[in-house]
């Protein structure tokens, strides 16, 4: 057998072993702007959730880091799967694409494009998918603050990373550990996020907004 063969043959088995695994709850593909910060942190919580691989499969972005990116690749990856990391096409319920406000030039295309793709798009059972834009105003690091203050006005980017800096010393992005250091809170966050969903939504920047809580409680919450 040759080498080609004998790859071949390894997607395959795990691909197999993939969806022996899968459980019954919802499959979600979750495509992140961050390489590091953000796929670490939902790692985190599919891991401490037990969540199976095979169910939730979070992805740092392939296309670039510009919002339009994150949500072309998440498309992309739904609709032709990647047999290298073991997804086939289709496979997912629920797509989310996470990115951040920041300074982006295609932040709003880039929640058209996924507003325009909910309940478009197909699965392998031939359901409808759900697919949502989870935006953060300014950054990502807002919803983590939200775990220690109630932000109501707009704060730059790096003012949120110097206010989250004084209650978590030393963090970065990509360091990891977040949501361990931060879990406690999370009922707080969640307030806090549901609390700034009231009065601004991801089109009002620069208000301060996230929809992190709402990915964060499916996935706390995903085996209950």
């Amino acid at each position: 057998m040759g080498r080609d063969s004998q790859a071949k043959d390894r997607q395959l088995r795990r691909k197999a072993a993939r969806e022996a695994r899968r459980a019954s709850y919802a499959r979600i593909l979750i495509v992140t702007e961050g390489s590091k910060t953000e796929p670490l942190y939902l790692e985190e919580i599919r891991a401490a959730h037990q969540l199976h691989s095979a169910n939730v499969e979070v992805q740092p972005g392939q296309l670039g880091t510009a919002p339009i990116q994150v949500v072309r690749y998440a498309q992309q990856l739904f609709e032709e799967g990647d047999l290298y990391k073991g997804i086939r096409p289709k496979s997912f319920d629920q797509v989310y694409a996470v990115f951040d406000r920041d300074e982006h030039d295609s932040y709003f295309n880039a929640l058209s494009l996924a507003q325009s793709l909910d309940g478009k798009l197909r699965n392998d059972e031939r359901r409808p998918v759900s697919f949502k834009a989870i935006a953060s105003v300014p950054s990502f690091e807002l919803w983590l603050l939200l775990h220690y203050e109630d932000i109501q006005a707009p704060i730059h980017r790096v003012n949120v990373m110097d206010r989250l800096k004084q209650h978590i010393p030393g963090y970065d992005k990509g360091a990891g550990g977040a949501f361990a250091t931060t879990r406690d809170r999370l009922e707080t966050a969640t307030q806090r996020a549901d609390a700034l969903a009231a009065k601004f939504n991801a089109y009002t920047a620069p208000e301060p907004f996230t929809a992190l809580h709402e990915l964060v409680m499916l996935l706390t919450t995903l085996r209950a």
